[in-house]
């Protein structure tokens, strides 16, 4: 692995972790709501995600995945299904507010593993991760499997990081709406359209 392909991945990884999409918007959306501990929580689960899917590139699953219409149409709409019922959720709270004391009892644990289920059921990181990371590996070079297992654990790293600064400056929007009682009642909504939105962006993705 040379150092310009390795500087390469991480610039191009960097432009599409922060481009909008459903992981970074799921954090921004509990980072919001439930402060930075929250998001952080959030971004584990799906980081922790990643590694199932750059296991499952690296040891050629996800080609399974790409070849059958009907295992991908599966985990998609039970993804899609999944952050439906959290917009739900959200939705019948709508005109409750947030507090730094309800931020507090957070269950962190919950928040991780809905991170790691938001990630999973959705087949299109795992097709990303195929079509993706095979463009920085140096054949000649040989290991091709241990060259994609380095670059999956490298867009991890920079993933975790870039969500932890996600969840920190999302912590600061959701302060300032939590000052303001009229739009802090409007905050589950707000989570709940933004879960939505990804939810119907994954129903609708095609391979």
């Amino acid at each position: 692995m040379e150092v310009v392909s390795i500087l390469s991945f991480l610039a191009a990884a960097i432009v599409l972790t922060i481009m909008p999409g459903p992981d970074n918007l799921f954090v921004l959306a509990q980072s919001i709501a439930k402060g930075k501990k929250a998001g952080i929580s959030t971004a584990l689960g799906l980081c922790t995600g990643l590694i199932v899917h750059i296991s499952a590139v690296t040891a050629g699953l996800s080609a399974v995945i790409y070849q059958s219409a009907v295992v991908f149409s599966i985990i998609k709409y039970a993804g899609a299904a999944y952050l439906l019922f959290l917009a739900y959720k959200s939705f019948r709270e709508k005109n409750s507010q947030f507090t730094l004391t309800s931020a507090d009892t957070l269950n962190y644990t919950a928040l991780y593993k809905r991170g790691i289920i938001m990630n999973l059921l959705n087949p299109k990181v795992s097709l990303f991760f195929l079509a993706f990371l095979p463009q920085f590996v140096n054949y000649h070079s040989g290991h091709v499997s241990l060259q994609m297992l380095t670059y999956g654990i490298l867009f991890l790293l920079q993933a975790l990081l870039l969500f932890t600064l996600i969840s920190i400056f999302a912590e600061k929007a959701g302060n300032f709406i939590r000052k303001n009682p009229r739009v802090s009642s409007k905050i589950n909504f707000i989570q709940g359209s933004l879960f939505t939105l990804i939810g119907l962006k994954i129903a609708f993705s095609q391979r």
